[in-house]
């Protein structure tokens, strides 16, 4: 419990100095997802995930402004993500971007009636009834922005309101992707560009999982595996700080490059971090994570 409320209250920390008020939304945008950390079911008898395969999941609800973790709830892996909705608590006015597992629309109408904004990937089976669609500049990449309902029978019940549709082409994968939102006022480019920022939390499980190297856990109670996972937590927070107080104009996630590759380095913090040239830093970290955006 300790460790879980000195990650919270560093986090809380890293919130405020990291805030930044020119974010392209105005609001909270949060970006909601899981990772799943194995472990050895043998030792880790509690954490049975499948028959021979034990793991937790990593649910965190990130800040993408940020860059900070504001929520993480674990559990067992063998928790579904959708039930991890349930656990948080919506904040009016804040968006909550969701990959197509979080297509669930009793809960997406919870997020709508709490006057916060979703965005989640549909899924390739939805059933969409048109009502009227809107202008969108094609050259961005849109090909359709509508208006309409849900048409399939538990669907509509579950939820009875107008929702939107858009649809996105990326050339970079040549991959064409369609969001539902309950948000009629956003541009079809900021839903596109919002569903982009969910990448900041890949990277963010990327850390949690390999330059901590959490894989190897110090002790196998369920209560030695919660203090590790915190303990990533408060020193992810600590560097973020770290960032904010030196004024580095980097993300966190290139500052822990830096720290990563320059352990054993002498040289100070602040001109380690402003001198070191982050193109060097990327050719040098091995098996970079190789990200789509989407």
């Amino acid at each position: 419990k300790i460790f879980e409320e000195f990650a919270y209250y560093l986090i809380a920390i890293a919130r405020k100095d990291r805030a930044n008020d020119d974010f392209q939304i105005k609001g909270q945008v949060y970006a909601f997802d899981s990772t799943t950390i194995d472990l050895c079911l043998s030792v880790f008898w509690w954490a049975k995930f499948r028959k021979h395969k034990g793991g937790i999941k990593l649910h965190t609800l990130f800040d993408v402004n940020t860059q900070i973790p504001a929520f993480v709830h674990i559990t067992p892996a063998s928790v579904n993500d959708i039930n991890a909705l349930d656990v948080l608590i919506y904040e009016p006015g804040s968006y909550y971007i969701l990959d197509r597992g979080y297509v669930d629309y009793t809960r997406l109408y919870k997020i709508a009636r709490h006057s916060a904004t979703f965005l989640v990937r549909a899924k390739s089976y939805l059933r969409f009834n048109r009502m009227y669609s809107r202008k969108c500049d094609k050259s961005t990449g849109i090909k359709s922005d509508q208006i309409g309902r849900l048409s399939g029978f538990y669907a509509s019940k579950q939820y009875p309101e107008k929702i939107r549709r858009v649809k996105f082409y990326d050339e970079e994968t040549n991959k064409t992707f369609v969001f539902l939102t309950n948000n009629l006022d956003i541009t079809s480019e900021q839903v596109a560009n919002l569903y982009k920022s969910r990448w900041q939390v890949e990277l963010f499980f990327k850390w949690i999982k390999q330059h901590l190297k959490i894989k190897a856990f110090w002790g196998t109670s369920e209560n030695a595996v919660r203090i590790q996972v915190y303990s990533a937590l408060i020193a992810y927070c600590l560097v973020a700080i770290i960032g904010s107080k030196l004024k580095i104009d980097r993300s966190t996630y290139e500052i822990l490059q830096v720290l990563g590759i320059s352990l054993l380095d002498k040289t100070p913090v602040k001109e380690l971090l402003t001198n070191m040239d982050y193109k060097e830093v990327k050719e040098q970290v091995g098996n970079q994570l190789k990200l789509n955006l989407f």
